[in-house]
């Protein structure tokens, strides 16, 4: 019989890619849906993949364990994926008491309902890099001292420790991947690199005039989300559940992906940019550069994308998207 996994924030662009991952596989895929009232839009990102008709559809909301339980109960899984998350970090701060409760306590919530409902489920927790914040080592791994500098990195941080005791306390198969910065075609146009290749785009088709950021030194460790989604796999295929760190071990300033994105449509990044002091972050997180050691050598894992063809492919996406009047 085919496994089943449960995914929440299969909506998300983990979610999707994970989703689409597992299918290949031949699991049956039951992913959570928080209700809404336009879910033609909140699910486009399967659609995009063209799998929102091999999907199972549960409602339910991490913030409502009654829910979860239900979730868990219909979907019977062999592993559950906890994707979803109030996961923008710069509205963190002006909705800390909402972040802390879906990204950290949702957490709680989903390991509570495996341990009454399906104990014997491995579980997969999606922790963070801006859990490591203002960074104690250069290169961060497993081992490295947390300090995250936004409500988001503290509920990931919070949440991941809650991942570590429902291991220790309960014997439960759970899992954390603490994954650098992933990214793709499907992430949100909130993100940094969206908003690039989003502007890009719309600038090589006369459809926008500036690019508006705001701190381009600020370095960040990218991957791409298909790579990533196969690492969480890999965690749960584990005869030992454990932490990994899952990065590409190089850095890049915002600055530098600007200029990758600008120079592959022939543009000169400087005619575009404009620099907003309103979008600086009130605590920055300076430089993330993980070191992904322990999940190659013991998943076999590594990514395999390369920044600068991620970004291409962001970028033509997004001028496809243009094109067709898509947005």
């Amino acid at each position: 019989m085919a496994r089943h996994a449960l995914i929440t924030g299969i909506t998300g662009q983990d979610g999707a890619y994970l989703a689409q991952n597992l299918l290949e596989k031949g699991y049956e895929v039951y992913g959570v849906v928080r209700r809404s009232s336009h879910f033609g839009i909140a699910d486009h990102r399967l659609r995009w993949l063209g799998i929102e008709k091999n999907v199972h559809y549960v409602d339910a909301n991490l913030t409502d364990l009654s829910s979860l339980l239900r979730a868990v109960e219909i979907s019977r899984p062999d592993e559950v994926y906890n994707l979803g998350a109030q996961s923008y970090v710069a509205s963190s701060w002006q909705q800390p008491i909402l972040t802390s409760q879906v990204t950290g306590v949702g957490t709680t919530n989903v390991l509570e309902s495996i341990r009454i409902v399906k104990p014997d489920a491995r579980f997969y927790q999606a922790s963070s890099s801006e859990m490591f914040g203002l960074i104690q080592e250069s290169h961060q791994n497993e081992r490295t001292p947390f300090y995250p500098r936004s409500p988001y990195g503290a509920a990931k941080l919070f949440a991941h420790w809650m991942t570590v005791n429902y291991r220790e306390s309960f014997n439960l198969h759970a899992s954390s991947g603490i994954l650098f910065n992933h990214e793709s075609p499907l992430r949100g146009i909130e993100f940094v690199t969206r908003k690039v290749t989003d502007s890009v785009a719309q600038i090589k088709l006369g459809k926008k005039t500036e690019l508006r950021l705001g701190n381009i030194d600020a370095k960040r460790d990218w991957g791409h989300a298909r790579d990533y989604v196969e690492a969480m796999w890999l965690m749960l295929q584990q005869d030992r559940p454990d932490d990994y760190v899952v990065a590409t071990g190089r850095t890049t300033s915002v600055r530098d992906m600007v200029e990758i994105a600008f120079h592959y449509v022939n543009l000169d990044a400087e005619e575009f940019l404009t620099i907003d002091p309103e979008l600086f972050r009130p605590a920055e997180v300076d430089i993330l550069l993980g070191d992904a050691t322990k999940a190659r050598e013991t998943l076999g894992w590594s990514a395999k994308t390369p920044l600068e063809d991620m970004i291409r492919e962001m970028v033509d996406a997004d001028l496809a998207r243009h094109s067709s009047n898509a947005g």
